[in-house]
């Protein structure tokens, strides 16, 4: 079992920056493909980005490429979405995922999500 906390969400203006954490506990964080993904109000949830275990395989979804970038430190157990230059349709709630297979297609486990609104 693997549990996600999500933080470094909130309120911030169009063109502003915020850097979402994961925090992952239980069974060995770098055995898991770590991602991200957001759902909009009245929208599916959508892939942002995923990272593999060692950090050397990383992927975007195509809207984010160029203002998002993930990483990972095995040592603390953390995941990061760096996020700049933010647009008011990136508000959503941020979800960690972590996923034992070679890509994060079906994630296993989930945090509760974080807010991240930004304002025009």
């Amino acid at each position: 079992q693997v549990q996600l906390e999500e933080s470094g969400g909130g309120l911030v203006q169009a063109g502003d920056s915020l850097r979402l954490s994961c925090a992952a506990s239980g069974r060995t964080f770098s055995s898991y493909v770590m991602g991200w993904f957001r759902q909009a109000p009245g929208k599916e949830r959508e892939f942002v980005a995923s990272i593999s275990r060692s950090g050397g395989s990383i992927y975007y979804g195509d809207s984010r490429k160029g203002r998002f970038t993930i990483s990972r430190d095995n040592a603390l157990n953390t995941v990061y979405l760096q996020m700049n230059s933010l647009k008011p349709e990136d508000t959503a709630v941020y979800y960690c995922a972590a996923g034992s297979g070679m890509q994060l297609t079906t994630p296993d486990y989930w945090g509760q999500g974080t807010q991240v609104t930004v304002s025009s």
